[in-house]
């Protein structure tokens, strides 16, 4: 039973697909069909008033003429043509041919073209038209049920003629609104779809943002660190080669370090075919704890670092920990990048209520090369991770001299009072 559904579901598929490419072949096939089914029985045998019909048939019907009642067959049928391009003028048109032909006494088999046309109506039409159309339907069914009184009882004629003018005006309501809930249900299914397609764009887009904003703070800070050792190598290994070896010595530590801070990005990059055990060696992320190390690295690039905490860091969740561990890391390459080896950097982090504050103060140049109005990457990397908790980012030259950057973060929990 199942293929056999199937196989009538893609035969029905075909048919759609082959009458919005060519609907003219429909419309004629019907045209075809009922000239062929009910106007040639007619042709042949003389209308239902003539040949072998009932005696109380010939009585109550007038016999046409064979021109005639091809003229009147024509005016049914032919306006099916236009049944679904334009409902109502092919109803109208078919209506008045039905009235002028019962007017002169003539019963067509072709009468069943109003039907059609009434059906038509109802599924391609508007729907404000019905009123008008029923209404023009009633005045022809008692036209009909009168002028045939002589063959068949009134009540008879006006029972039938209803019934079925219910039935095609029902039936074309009906595929109406089975069309319209397929219609919206497609809609809803490729609205979904298409909403399903951005947000896996959008969480692409956040993933890969975050991604990039990782590598930017750890390869930025540590190459800028291995630069500056190199170069600090470089010239005092003429001077003292102690110096020059501890500079080596140093660059290690910190290749060795950003690989592995690279490594725990690069984790979230895995299949997770890895295995848990390996998702828990690459998860762990550095946090205010790591700072003094920081610190440590940036003092033996050649900077001074004054580094101090306020209120209780160490109960910071992870998240928080990692944001500013990153933005107090950018704050120091910055430095590192723009300030001679002897500045000198206060750095404070400090934590009051829901608030958390990081002071980055440099002695060096107050202004930062680069395009002018235009912020760098770690500038805008120290934003977006302050936005997550609601916090800001202010960086900028200092009245006395040298630069100042300054992160503010909202530590209330989200969806709690504020």
């Amino acid at each position: 039973m199942g293929p056999l559904i199937a196989r009538f579901s893609r035969g029905g598929q075909r048919l759609r697909h082959a009458d919005r490419a060519h609907p003219w072949v429909l419309d004629t096939a019907v045209v075809v069909l009922v000239f062929l089914m009910f106007c040639l029985p007619d042709l042949l045998q003389g209308g239902l008033g003539g040949g072998d019909a009932p005696r109380r048939f010939k009585l109550a019907f007038d016999q046409l003429s064979p021109a005639a009642m091809l003229a009147l067959q024509s005016g049914l049928v032919l306006p099916l043509l236009w049944r679904r391009s334009r409902p109502m003028a092919a109803f109208a048109a078919i209506a008045a041919v039905f009235v002028l032909q019962w007017s002169l006494g003539a019963a067509l088999r072709a009468d069943i073209a109003l039907f059609i046309a009434l059906y038509s109506l109802s599924l391609h039409g508007r729907l404000r038209q019905l009123p008008w159309a029923c209404g023009a339907m009633a005045v022809g069914i008692v036209l009909v049920a009168v002028r045939a009184s002589a063959a068949v009882s009134v009540w008879d004629a006006l029972f039938f003629l209803l019934s079925t003018a219910t039935a095609a005006l029902a039936l074309g309501l009906m595929v109406r609104t089975r069309r319209a809930q397929l219609a919206g249900l497609r809609d809803r299914a490729a609205r979904l779809e298409i909403e399903r397609d951005q947000r896996s764009k959008l969480a692409t887009a956040t993933e890969r943002t975050r991604v990039a904003r990782e590598m930017h703070d750890i390869v930025g800070h540590n190459l800028s660190v291995i630069i500056t050792l190199a170069d600090a190598g470089s010239y005092a290994t003429d001077i003292s080669p102690e110096r020059g070896k501890e500079a080596l010595r140093l660059i290690g530590d910190t290749g060795r370090t950003a690989l592995g801070e690279l490594r725990r990005v690069l984790g979230v990059l895995r299949e997770e075919s890895d295995g848990p055990a390996r998702a828990l060696e690459l998860s762990p992320q550095p946090g205010v704890g790591d700072v003094g190390t920081l610190c440590d690295r940036v003092r033996s690039a050649g900077l001074e670092v004054v580094y101090r905490t306020s209120g209780d860091v160490d109960a910071l969740d992870s998240g928080v920990q990692l944001t500013v561990y990153r933005i107090v890391q950018e704050a120091l390459t910055n430095t590192l990048k723009h300030a001679a080896a002897d500045t000198r950097v206060h750095l404070a982090i400090l934590v009051e209520d829901s608030r958390l504050t990081i002071r980055v103060h440099d002695t060096g140049p107050a202004t930062r090369s680069g395009p002018p109005n235009e912020e760098g990457h770690g500038l805008v990397g120290m934003r977006e991770r302050a936005a997550l908790y609601g916090g800001t980012v202010n960086a900028g030259p200092t009245s006395g001299g040298g630069w100042r950057v300054e992160a503010v973060l909202d530590l209330t929990p989200q969806g709690g009072d504020r």
